[in-house]
């Protein structure tokens, strides 16, 4: 493998990127268990699929994953370096091919990959998690449920 130009301070700087338990996914975490919402974290939804959730909700069949906007391509935040560009594009290209991989592989086995975003806020995001979590949980009520009253 050819080593890729590079200086002292990238070198430094990316390897203090952290791919686990990061300020957004501990956050995310908290508002979800402050709703009162249980889950599992850093598991692989299926064990057939080496990839693996930043949080799990098994009963429910949801799985999410808070991508970062460098590494994942961000619509809103990308920035695409200039110094080694060509593998940079490849490597944040291919995470986004991965990512939709993961997406279809989970849903064939009936699970929802749900995708936050490190810029969104965590408010925001607990809730849309919440509210699929909650919708998905065996024995719920689906969206277009009638209360037994309704003569609708």
């Amino acid at each position: 493998m050819e080593a890729l130009e590079s200086t002292p301070d990238t070198r430094a700087r990316m390897s203090r990127q952290k791919s686990k338990d990061t300020r957004i996914e501990v956050a995310l975490r908290r508002a979800l268990h402050a709703a009162g919402l249980r889950y599992r974290v850093h598991r692989r939804p299926i064990k057939a699929v080496r990839r693996e959730a930043d949080i799990v909700f098994g009963p429910a069949r949801v799985a999410v994953f808070v991508d970062g906007c460098f590494w994942h391509g961000c619509p809103e935040h990308a920035t695409w370096p200039r110094r080694n560009a060509d593998f940079w594009r490849g490597k944040i290209e291919g995470n986004r091919a991965r990512d939709r991989d993961t997406d279809a592989r989970l849903a064939e086995a009936g699970w929802l990959a749900v995708r936050v975003w490190e810029h969104e806020a965590v408010a925001q995001a607990a809730a849309r998690v919440a509210a699929v979590v909650r919708e998905r949980r065996p024995g719920a009520p689906g969206p277009a449920a009638q209360p037994p009253w309704h003569s609708g």
